[in-house]
């Protein structure tokens, strides 16, 4: 056995390809089947990303507005209704930290968390925060709880 005798195995190879650009002779000389110039018969071609063939590409042709603050920051927004339901739940007790809205899954261990003041709280809890709304400060205060900010 040596290399001019190795074949594949019968039945492997679906589609003989003919071998391109060996020769007049071959049937796929010279231009080996991509055709006379044109970026496609460029050796490295590849189409990028959006191309149209030259026309305006859809990215280009529609308007662009609106506004990215780059220095905005996001928070997690965490509603009163949903620290009275963890307390009702018996899942938290007397207060509430970040760890345990990450664990209640409020929250992602990255993530900055905001209290709003949807729903109602009626035990007195102290909740730890990044930032809360004015309107939650004051139903968590006069509920009896208080209030932290980390």
């Amino acid at each position: 056995m040596n290399l001019s005798n190795l074949k594949p195995k019968e039945g492997s190879i679906h589609n003989p390809k003919k071998r391109l650009g060996r020769g007049q002779g071959s049937g796929k000389g010279g231009t080996a089947a991509r055709g006379h110039k044109g970026a496609k018969s460029r050796s490295g071609y590849s189409k990028k990303l959006g191309f149209e063939g030259g026309q305006m590409p859809l990215q280009r042709r529609v308007p662009k507005f609106g506004f990215k603050n780059i220095n905005r920051i996001e928070y997690q927004g965490v509603n009163l209704n949903k620290i009275q339901l963890l307390s009702d739940n018996k899942k938290i007790k007397d207060a509430i930290d970040f760890q345990a809205f990450v664990d209640n899954g409020l929250a992602k261990k990255n993530d900055l968390i905001k209290i709003l003041a949807t729903g109602k709280i009626s035990v007195p809890l102290k909740i730890s925060a990044h930032k809360f709304s004015a309107a939650a400060k004051l139903a968590i205060e006069k509920s009896g709880g208080e209030i932290v900010i980390l």
